[in-house]
């Protein structure tokens, strides 16, 4: 992640790739995706179609439209990393939401989720990683609808509000739900 910039993009976009506006093959372009999902760490235990399906299904819930989502799962270490780089915190965690929309109009947010946090919750918490990652997913939308974690009552909504979301798409409760 060295001289990356302060939003974590997963995926590099090659304008330098198009031709100038107007030009004939301007509409041969693909759409850029709207979500990306990529996992740095090499697993068996995270399947990410399943996260993207899910993910993609949990969007119309929200009370903002989403116009970009990068996902990034990746290791402690890594996590480690952010955590120390964008909030002066040395230790793990489980998600980083860097937000880098308006707080009108689309959500636009690179969201860094830990592997190995999710494989230690989902241990304790009783259900698989997958369930666990996406909760940590939903848990930065929400940080990008306005949801804050840190004082009792509002962690109490936001984890209400994961609770919605996440039963609305058939998944159910993850946080302190049933498996």
């Amino acid at each position: 992640m060295k001289d990356r910039p302060a939003t974590m993009n997963a995926t590099d976009h090659a304008i330098s790739d198009r031709e100038e506006s107007g030009s004939s093959n301007e509409s041969e372009l693909p759409p850029e995706p709207k979500l990306s999902l990529t996992c740095d760490v090499e697993s068996d235990d995270c399947d990410e179609g399943w996260l993207c399906r899910q993910v993609e299904a949990a969007c119309p819930h929200l009370p903002r439209d989403v116009g970009r989502l990068a996902v990034r799962i990746v290791g402690d270490a890594e996590m480690t990393d952010l955590h120390r780089r964008f909030h002066d915190d040395p230790t793990t965690t489980d998600v980083l939401t860097f937000d880098a929309g308006a707080a009108e109009g689309p959500i636009e947010v690179d969201i860094a989720v830990c592997l190995d946090e999710a494989r230690r919750n989902a241990s304790e918490r009783g259900h698989d990683v997958d369930r666990e990652l996406l909760l940590y997913i939903v848990h930065g939308l929400l940080h990008c609808c306005g949801h804050d974690d840190h004082e009792d009552e509002a962690h109490a909504r936001m984890h209400a509000e994961e609770d919605r979301i996440l039963t609305a798409i058939g998944v159910g409760p993850v946080y302190g739900g049933e498996a």
